[in-house]
């Protein structure tokens, strides 16, 4: 039996390459460890809509009894249809208010609701940041009443200049007293439910397939990735790390994402090769 058997795996800067590609040595051992028996799982802030060719290269595309975790924790759904195993989206008066908070200061914002992702104010500097990494939705809509009747499960604003994406986490105030705050990217701030994390995701996900937490193992490199760290039973960072995470890895990688991060942990820890 495998050490662990539940691997979260973060996707930019972790299981991703910087050019948004998966390198060999990731994807033949990957595969190999699916194959020992491995739930190899995907926990992304991205819509899981948009790892369709990820899990195609890793041969998990559809595949029953395999999962992805997306939108930060808030979405966990089974891959061969796409079924809710849980969910948690933001209460839509508060989704409504970050929404127009974006309008009002013409920030550039991703709103992601089941499946798809808008982006608001798509500057070509983001423009440029997406190409290839995520399909989405161009809107200029004024309020999010487009979205009504739907669940909200993230909003994201983005600016490179952490002191401006700080200075409207200030001015939201009291808004995110039942919010759960992030930072992605070096260009993120990221707004979900309250309690909504990668962490509680990937306690929950352990629940439902009944592994203990003893057999889990997350590999992250961002501030959006520490509660996962946190709650696995190994904490893996890349070498290539946020150094705000660095505390609470159990184990840092040689290799950086573009050289493999993810094999290196998984011959380590999970194969023992």
């Amino acid at each position: 039996m495998l050490p662990y058997t539940l691997m979260t795996c973060d996707m930019d800067g972790t299981l991703l390459s910087d050019d948004a590609t998966i390198c060999t040595r990731n994807i033949q051992t990957i595969r190999q460890a699916i194959r020992a028996g491995l739930h190899f799982v995907p926990c992304t802030g991205r819509g899981f809509e948009s790892l369709n060719h990820i899990q195609e290269t890793l041969g998990i595309y559809q595949k029953p009894g395999e999962y992805v975790i997306s939108y930060n924790g808030a979405l966990i759904t089974e891959n061969s249809h796409n079924d809710i195993l849980y969910e948690d989206g933001l209460p839509w008066d508060i989704a409504s208010a970050l929404y127009d908070f974006g309008v009002a200061h013409n920030i550039t914002m991703h709103i992601y609701p089941y499946g798809k992702v808008y982006l608001y104010n798509y500057v070509p500097f983001e423009r440029a940041f997406l190409e290839g990494r995520m399909p989405n939705i161009e809107t200029f809509e004024p309020s999010l009443d487009f979205l009504k009747g739907q669940t909200v499960y993230k909003i994201v604003y983005m600016d490179p200049d952490l002191g401006t994406l700080n200075g409207y986490r200030q001015q939201l105030g009291p808004l995110l007293d039942d919010v759960t705050v992030s930072y992605s990217s070096d260009r993120y701030i990221e707004f979900n439910h309250k309690n909504v994390t990668k962490g509680t995701a990937l306690q929950k996900l352990a629940g439902l397939l009944h592994i203990p937490i003893s057999q889990t193992l997350a590999i992250g490199d961002n501030i959006n990735d520490t509660e996962m760290l946190k709650a696995a039973s190994l904490s893996i960072g890349v070498h290539n790390l946020n150094e705000a995470i660095r505390p609470y890895c159990n184990v840092v990688t040689d290799a950086t994402n573009n050289e493999g991060a993810v094999a290196e942990a998984i011959e380590r820890f999970i194969l023992k090769k």
